[in-house]
C-alpha cells in the first residue's frame, strides 16, 4: 500500500534532535511510547517492534524543528547518529516532529526530501524511512476505512530503521506482504471503537 498522492521499554534513549528533553518534549516521547506499547506491539502491527523496545534500542528523538527545511537539518544528524552507533546501542530511530508538517499532503511530500537525502549521504539500500502520521492516508482507500491506522502515530513522525535488519527479520519470520494483510485485518476487526478503548484519541479523517 502506498501513502495518498505518492508514490517500532526504550527509556533512556529519549531526548530531543538538539540536546536534553523539556517537559513538552518528554510528553511528546510519552505520548509515542503509549502508541508503541498499546497499537504497534500492542496489535503486532510490527513483530519485530517488541525486542527492539524491551533491549532499549529504539531512539527516541524530538525535533523542534517549525519548517521543513529546519527538520530536514535534523534529519540528517538523526541519521549520522543511526549509522555511527552500534547496532547494540541504538537499532532503529523515531523522529518526531510535532510543530511541522502537520498536514499529511505536506508531510507526504516531505518524503521526497527524505529520500533525496538519503541518496545525498548514500544511505540507499543502508537506511530505509517508514512513515507515520496522525491523519495518515493510503492512495485508493476510503477516508474511513481502517486501514489508514497501521500508520497512524500521535504525532508526525519518521522512522528510521537499518536495512540490514530488516532482512534479518524477515528471514527469520514472515514476509512483509503477509504482515500487511494482517495488519489490515487487525485494524479493521478492531474498529473506531476498539481503536478509541486503546487510549489514543478517536479516529481522524485525513
Amino acid at each position: 500500500m502506498n501513502p495518498m498522492d505518492a508514490s517500532g521499554p526504550g527509556s533512556d534513549r529519549s531526548q530531543t534532535a538538539a540536546g536534553q528533553p523539556s517537559s513538552t518534549d518528554e510528553a511528546v516521547i510519552a505520548q509515542t511510547r503509549l502508541w508503541l506499547e498499546k497499537a504497534v506491539i500492542g496489535l503486532n502491527l510490527c513483530p519485530f517492534a517488541r525486542a527492539e523496545y524491551v533491549r532499549n534500542r529504539v531512539a527516541f528523538r524530538v525535533s523542534a524543528a517549525a519548517s521543513p527545511e529546519a527538520l530536514l537539518t535534523d534529519l540528517e544528524s538523526a541519521l549520522h547518529e543511526l549509522v555511527e552507533a552500534a547496532p547494540a546501542s541504538i537499532e532503529t530511530t523515531l523522529l518526531i516532529h510535532p510543530q511541522v508538517l502537520q498536514d499529511f499532503l505536506d508531510y507526504n511530500e516531505f518524503l521526497g526530501e527524505a529520500e533525496a537525502l538519503l541518496v545525498r549521504m548514500e544511505l540507499e539500500g543502508v537506511i530505509q524511512i517508514a512513515s507515520f502520521h496522525p491523519r495518515y492516508r493510503f492512495a485508493g482507500e476510503d477516508p474511513g476505512d481502517m486501514s489508514h491506522f497501521t500508520n497512524r502515530s500521535p504525532y508526525p513522525t519518521l522512522h528510521l530503521l537499518r536495512e540490514s535488519s530488516i532482512e534479518r527479520a524477515v528471514r527469520g519470520g514472515e514476509d512483509a506482504e503477509t504482515i500487511v494483510a494482517r495488519n489490515l485485518k487487525t485494524v479493521r476487526e478492531l474498529g473506531p471503537e476498539g481503536w478509541r478503548r486503546l487510549g489514543l484519541g478517536g479516529p481522524q479523517e485525513g
